[in-house]
Parts: structure tokens; sequence; C-alpha cells
């Protein structure tokens, strides 16, 4: 733990002298501290006891120099611990979440959404804590422990050895408790992944959720979960529970024999002062027993939230140290000559060692300018296919070409400049229409942007809403209506004004006129971009170049419309489906 606890320290960065500071300050105040008992003692003894105002007024004036200091000084190892941890935590978040835009979709699956959630989120928080507790409490415990030993032994070495006794006792304790309860807070963490994944499911299908009348079955699978939490967080606390009596039993031991020694030595000896004591050091040893025993407390406190932020270093470090599968070479290619397109005998898996490709020998090619379909059944790869242009993944087997270089030959911000692509999931973020449609390029031109949205066939309805291209779009774009949505993605692709366009069923939800339309503005507007396009309907492809039908991860045939009639059953079979539905290829 210590060392990935160390690599994460790294990340103080502008805070570190912050981070010195409090530390620090924290030692002046535990030396002030230590002062204050032998500066009662002499209060006592050279001042009160002795009759005189003059000891009275120099000591009592030195205690109360001393208070203030230890109150200033404790102020400000507060101040900087606080701004220090913060600022932690602040970077913390800041480079895990870079971090996280840099991964791969490989490495992407590795993490659900909700794991990176709770990482970013209630991992980073106990972390922050953890660090502001090290530089104050972790300083301050052992620094108070140990000088506090050596003022009591240097009092009465006799009676401080009762302190040896009950520190081995709270060590071996302390290590139980802490052994016991991590396995158990590591679980809980998973089991948060666990959680946000179904509040994150449940809000985004929420219309699904009420459509369906399942409230009750929803609600029931969060208390299951939540039930599982407060199960593990309950059994943890019991274990954690046991560090306050077992500190109680150390306090009330020392004090016992504290105070059984100290009177069997004046009972012995008949007063104080035979006995070695006055009432002065009588004092400032019994400040002195509580000063240890509240170092030891402390530190216990320190212990447990170690123990608690233990998982969440494992889980941050996992995140940080998780390198991207898709990295550009040394002297990589940076400009795309074409659209052309060639893939090799491609095979494809998503986890290594899987027993079946989703790609298996692909080998096809697309001279630029083309504009080119793919078809095929649910589950027959046609998403993996084209995810492979623009380096999304990396190919298993064989090697897929744009522009006639391999594309990992590319820098990878040059290939994907070059290939803009709307995904088959369409996304909105919060903002404005324009701030969206700004996503595909940010220094567009609001005659670029209009034009991009009249070839999308999307200019019409946003001038209909409240305040046009400036309209506020909601998270998600719920606002919008889903062919709404798909035209915005596809106006917000052609601002990259890109060599490859590709479409994967990007046009499902808009109407087949509307479709037809879009097809005509890219022939029209964009004749050199090679396109490709991904559809279950048969009238969104009919007119391409040529049409790849897909089966299984593997080429069923490839044609024309007219000639994948003649030559594809499978082609042939959707035709005709949709044509006696009253479907679109009518």
């Amino acid at each position: 733990m210590f060392g990935k606890l160390l690599k994460l320290l790294t990340r103080v960065r502008q805070y570190r002298v912050k981070a010195v500071l409090a530390p620090i300050m924290m030692i002046c105040e535990v030396a002030i501290e230590i002062m204050i008992p032998l500066l009662i003692a002499r209060l006592i003894d050279d001042g009160i006891n002795a009759g005189s105002m003059a000891g009275v007024l120099r000591n009592g004036g030195l205690l109360l120099l001393a208070a203030l200091g230890q109150m200033t000084t404790g102020a400000l190892s507060g101040k900087f611990a606080a701004e220090a941890s913060t600022g932690f935590g602040a970077n913390l978040r800041e480079d895990m979440y870079s971090r996280v835009q840099k991964f791969s979709f490989s490495n992407i699956d590795r993490f659900s959404t909700a794991s990176l959630v709770t990482r970013l989120t209630t991992d980073i928080t106990y972390i922050q804590m953890a660090f502001q507790m090290m530089i104050r409490m972790a300083f301050r415990a052992p620094l108070m422990l140990v000088f506090a030993l050596i003022s009591a032994f240097s009092i009465d070495a006799e009676i401080a050895r009762v302190f040896l006794v009950t520190l081995p006792v709270l060590g071996i304790g302390l290590y139980l408790i802490m052994t016991h309860v991590h396995p158990i807070f590591t679980r809980v963490f998973k089991t948060y992944d666990r959680l946000n994944g179904v509040v994150e499911e449940n809000l985004r299908g929420i219309r699904v959720v009420k459509s369906c009348n399942r409230e009750e079955h929803e609600t029931e699978k969060f208390r299951t979960i939540s039930r599982a939490i407060f199960e593990d967080f309950s059994r943890a606390e019991k274990i954690m529970a046991f560090n306050m009596p077992l500190m109680q039993f150390c306090v009330y031991t020392c004090m016992l024999l504290i105070c059984w020694f100290g009177a069997k030595g004046i009972i012995a000896s008949g007063n104080l002062a035979a006995a070695g004591m006055t009432t002065g050091t009588l004092m400032s040893m019994i400040s002195y027993t509580l000063q240890i025993l509240m170092g030891l407390m402390m530190l216990s406190v320190v212990f447990v939230m170690l123990t608690l932020s233990r998982a969440s270093v494992d889980r941050v470090s996992e995140v940080l140290e998780e390198k991207s599968d898709l990295t550009s070479p040394e002297g990589a290619v940076t400009k795309v000559k074409d659209g052309s397109v060639v893939f090799d005998r491609v095979s494809f898996v998503y986890r290594k060692g899987a027993s079946k490709k989703v790609l298996d020998g692909i080998s096809f090619s697309i001279d630029s300018g083309e504009t080119v379909g793919i078809l095929g059944s649910t589950g027959s790869s046609k998403t993996s296919l084209v995810q492979l242009i623009p380096r999304l993944y990396d190919a298993e087997d064989g090697s897929v070409l744009v522009g006639g270089e391999d594309v990992r030959r590319y820098d990878l911000t040059a290939l994907r400049d070059a290939v803009a692509m709307v995904l088959q999931k369409n996304v909105l973020f919060s903002g404005t229409v324009r701030s969206n449609l700004l996503w595909g390029n940010e220094n567009a031109t609001d005659e670029q942007i209009v034009e991009a949205c009249k070839m999308a066939q999307a200019d019409e309805f946003i001038r209909s809403l409240p305040g046009g291209y400036d309209a506020v779009i909601e998270q998600g774009g719920t606002n919008v209506s889903g062919g709404q949505k798909q035209r915005l993605c596809i106006a917000r692709a052609l601002l990259k004004r890109p060599k490859i366009l590709i479409l994967d069923d990007s046009t499902s939800a808009v109407d087949t006129h509307t479709d037809a339309l879009i097809q005509k503005a890219f022939a029209e507007a964009i004749p050199d971009t090679t396109k490709i396009i991904i559809a279950q309907r048969v009238s969104s492809v009919m007119h391409a170049d040529k049409i790849i039908v897909m089966d299984d991860g593997r080429i069923e045939s490839i044609g024309t419309h007219e000639q994948l009639l003649e030559t594809s059953p499978i082609y042939r079979e959707v035709y005709e489906s949709q044509q006696r539905k009253g479907g679109d290829a009518a």
C-alpha cells in the first residue's frame, strides 16, 4: 500500500509547500504542548508553593505565551493541511479523469462506468481525508508520544515503565483490527460500483421503467444492493468498535498503575519530596500521562483511517497505472492522403484468448470517395468492423489500411481527425445546439455550421426551436427526439470535413424521405469523402457503390444492390421481407 500511496503523493505538486508547512507547524505545536506541563510545575513549585508573586507572574506569563503559541501553530497547521489535502484531491481527480480520456475502448471495457464514477468521487475523498490526517495526526501523535515518554521517564523512570507494558498490547490489537477490516472495505467499494451502476441504469432508462410499471422491481434491486453495503459497513464498524474499548483499557490501566506506584512510593517515604516528587512534578507526570494516552488514541485513529483508505488507494492506483493499449508510434504519419480503406485478412477479438473471433478473415477494399453500405443481422459484427478504421480497437491479426498506410502507423489525432464516426448510440451534451455542433470543429464559422446542418436535414427543425442554434440541449439530449438527435450528430460529424464518414445505423430514427435527402446531400456536397453506412433498411444502402453483407463476423457477399439480389440469400431475404411489409425498399 505504502508504495502506491507514495506514487499518489507525487500529485501534491503546487501544494507541496503547504503540505510541508502543515507538519512543521504541527511539530512546533507539539513542542510547545510538551513544554506546558513543565511550566505548570514551575508555576506551582516556584510561585504558588514558594509564595512568590514574581514567580507566579513570570511563569504565568510564559504559560500564557505558550498557550497562544500552541493555538497559533495549531491553527496554521490546520489551515495548511486543509489547503494541501483539498488541492491534492483536486489534482488526483484531474489526473485520473485525464487518464480515462486517453484510454482506448479496450481499456474502458476493463472498468465499468459506475466503477470509474465511484473511484473519482468516493475513493478520492477517502484518500484526501487520509492524506490530511497523515500530515497532521500522523506527525502529531508519534511526536507527542515520544516526547511525552522522554519527559515522563526524565521525571520518574520507574513509574514511566508502565507505558512499556500497554504499548505492545495496543499495537497487537490495532494490527488485528486492520487485518480483519481491510477485506471488508475492499468488498464494500466493489458493492458501491454495483450500486452506482444500478442508479445510472435506472436514471437512463427511467422512461422505460415507468412505461413498464417496474418501479417496485427497480426499488427492490436498489434496496438489495444498499442492504449489502449496510451489512458490510456494519460488520466493519463492529470490528473497528473494538478500538475504543482497547484504548480505554490501556488508558485506565496506565492511570491505575501510575496511581498505584506513585501512592506506594509516597506512603513508603511519608511525603512527596521524599518520594522524589514535588506537587508540580506530580501534576506534570499526570499531564504527560494524558498526553501519552492521547497520542496513542490519535495513532489508533490514523491506523483506522489508513485501513479505510487502503482499498481506495489500490482502486485509484489501478486506474492511474492503466496504460492505453493504443498509442501513436514514433515517427508517426501525420497526414491521411485520401479516404481509401483496405482490410487485409483481419481478425479481431475483444478479449485475448477468447474462443470465438468477433471478426474472422475479413478482406475487402474501398476506393476514396466511394459510398459503401454494410448490412447484416444483429450481432454480425458490423460495428466492430468499422471501429477498426479510426483505430478505436486494434486488429488481432491482419491489417487495416487507410490512405494506403496501416492505421497503426498514424498519429492517433491525425487519423481520427480524418475519420468522422456517428456512433450507434447518439450522444449530445448539456449546453446549446451550437456548442454541441462545435464538438466536430471548434473553429467552425456560423456559415459552416448552417451548411452542415442543411446537409444533415437539421437546419429546419433547429430554427423552429426556441433560440434556434442557441437553444438549450439538456443532458443526454432528452429534450429532442431520436431523429433530431441523429441529425445533429450527423451535422457534428460533417463539420470535421473528414476524408472518411462512418454512419453506424445513424438514420434509423428518421423517416425514409429524410434519409433519402441526407444521402442525396452527401452525394452532391461531399463526393470526395468516403461514406460507409451501416443500416438495417435496404433503402439506406441500395444506391451505394457496393454493399457488404455481414454474417456472424464474416463477409457473406459483396456487390451492388442488383448483384446481391442475384447472389446473396441473406440480402434477398431482407429486401423481400421489407418489401412485403410495405417497407422501406419499396
